[in-house]
C-alpha cells in the first residue's frame, strides 16, 4: 500500500477537522494527565488536544511515515509521536486518561477485539472517544465499490476494498456497555461545500481510493480514476454557484470506563 500523501489529505483540512472538534467537544474529562491520539496522521487533532489540554502528556500514534513527519515538523515540540500499527499496537494498559481517535479505526479490523482492547488501556474514569466515517452506503463509496469490481482487476483489488467496515450503533453500544460505566453513541451526515474541479474525487482520492491505486499498473490506475471520477461528477453536481455539496456519515463514540 503506497503511503499518505500529507499535502492531498489536507487539501481538505477545515472539513475533515469539524468531527474532531464536535468529538472533542463531547469530552468532559478535566485536566487528564495522560493523552493518546490513535491515528493521528499529522497531527492537527493532536494539537487541538494539547491546546485543551496543556499540562497533560500527548501521544500522537500512527502507522504512516510520511504523516507523522509532518506531525514532527509543525511540533509543538512538547508532543510525542510513535509509529506504530493500530492493529497490532497494545496502549499500556490501564495508563491513559484520554484514548482519542479521529478517523482512523475504521481502516482496521475486527473492533469487537479492538475496542474492549482499547477500553483496557484506560484508567478508572478515563475516556475512549472515537470518530469514524461511516459513508459506505452513500454514492461516493458505492461508485467505487461498483468500479472496483470490474473483471479486469477484480481479484487484485477485493482484499483491499472496506466495503462495511463500521458496525451499526446499537451494535457498538451492546459490545461496550459491559466495560463502560456510561456510552454515548450518535451519527452525524454533514453536508461539505467543495470548492475546485472534480472536489469530490479530490477527497476521495486521498483516503479510500489511496490503498487500491498501489495494486495497479500506471495505466490502470488512469483508467479507474477516470471511470470513479466520471461516476463522483454524475452523482455530485456542483450548484449554480460553483459549490459542490458532498454529504458525509460519521459515526461517533464516547465511552467512559468505570
Amino acid at each position: 500500500m503506497t503511503d499518505w500523501n500529507p499535502a492531498r489529505y489536507l487539501a481538505h483540512a477545515a472539513p475533515r477537522l469539524r468531527p474532531a472538534l464536535d468529538l472533542l467537544a463531547r469530552v468532559t474529562l478535566e485536566a487528564p494527565a495522560d493523552v493518546l491520539d490513535l491515528g493521528c496522521g499529522t497531527g492537527t487533532a493532536t494539537r487541538l488536544l494539547a491546546a485543551r489540554w496543556p499540562e497533560a502528556r500527548i501521544t500522537g500514534v500512527d502507522s504512516s511515515p510520511a504523516m507523522l513527519a509532518r506531525a514532527k515538523a509543525e511540533g509543538p515540540a512538547t508532543l510525542s509521536w510513535v509509529e506504530a500499527d493500530l492493529a497490532s499496537w497494545p496502549p499500556p494498559p490501564a495508563a491513559a486518561d484520554l484514548i482519542f481517535s479521529n478517523a482512523a479505526l475504521h481502516w482496521l479490523d475486527d473492533h469487537a477485539t479492538l475496542l474492549p482492547r482499547l477500553m483496557a488501556g484506560l484508567r478508572p474514569g478515563g475516556v475512549l472517544a472515537v470518530q469514524m466515517p461511516d459513508n459506505f452506503a452513500a454514492p461516493s463509496h458505492q461508485a467505487l465499490f461498483r468500479i472496483a469490481h470490474d473483471p479486469r482487476w477484480e481479484n487484485r483489488l477485493r482484499p483491499a476494498l472496506r466495503e462495511a467496515p463500521v458496525a451499526r450503533p446499537a451494535a457498538y453500544r451492546r459490545l461496550l456497555a459491559p466495560l463502560a460505566a456510561d456510552v454515548d453513541i450518535w451519527t452525524t451526515e454533514y453536508l461539505h461545500l467543495l470548492d475546485g474541479e472534480d472536489p469530490v474525487f479530490a477527497w476521495t482520492e486521498s483516503t479510500i481510493l489511496r490503498p487500491l491505486l498501489g495494486l495497479l499498473s500506471p495505466e490502470e490506475t488512469q483508467d479507474l480514476s477516470a471511470a470513479y471520477a466520471a461516476a463522483l461528477r454524475a452523482a455530485y453536481p456542483a450548484d449554480p454557484d460553483g459549490r459542490t455539496p458532498f454529504s458525509f456519515r460519521r459515526l461517533f463514540l464516547v465511552a467512559t470506563a468505570p
